[in-house]
């Protein structure tokens, strides 16, 4: 997901006008062969925040495995509502158990730590006003905290 972030970051600030993707989703995201991701399905040139918006739901979707579509979420329940009311207790039960196989205690409290961080900048991502989404270029140093972490 780091590589999806530093490529937002280059759309939004590494030119003279900001490109938006509009449409970022877990499907507009390929692997090439060395695992490194790639972003595709570009739209245009309008605000930012969108962007940030489906990066912040894209992180829950892949480390939950529902999408935002999904039939458990009517209603008023939403993915980003559903992830929220499990943090920071209950996270390690909306996480797709195939992602933490652990065979140490430890381990499986290092992988908790590092869940919760990703899925609280997922939440910081997709709050409901633009203006107090977290900007690319934050998210890039969380997540590059993360990793280093997670090694």
């Amino acid at each position: 997901m780091l590589d999806v972030a530093l490529a937002l970051e280059y759309l939004h600030h590494g030119q003279s006008e900001p490109v938006v993707h509009c449409d970022l989703k877990l499907s507009n995201v390929i692997l090439d062969d060395e695992m490194v991701a790639h972003v595709v399905g570009f739209e245009g040139r309008v605000p930012t925040r969108g962007d940030i918006y489906n990066y912040g739901i894209m992180l829950p979707e892949m480390l939950t495995r529902k999408k935002p579509t999904d039939e458990k979420f009517v209603g008023e329940l939403s993915l980003r509502q559903w992830v929220k009311a499990s943090i920071p207790y209950k996270i390690m039960e909306v996480i797709d158990g195939n992602l933490l196989r652990t065979e140490q205690g430890n381990d499986a409290i290092t992988a908790k730590c590092d869940v919760l961080a990703i899925m609280e900048l997922g939440l910081e991502c997709s709050r409901e006003l633009p203006e107090e989404r977290i900007d690319i270029k934050d998210v890039i140093i969380k997540l590059n905290k993360i990793k280093l972490q997670m090694l």
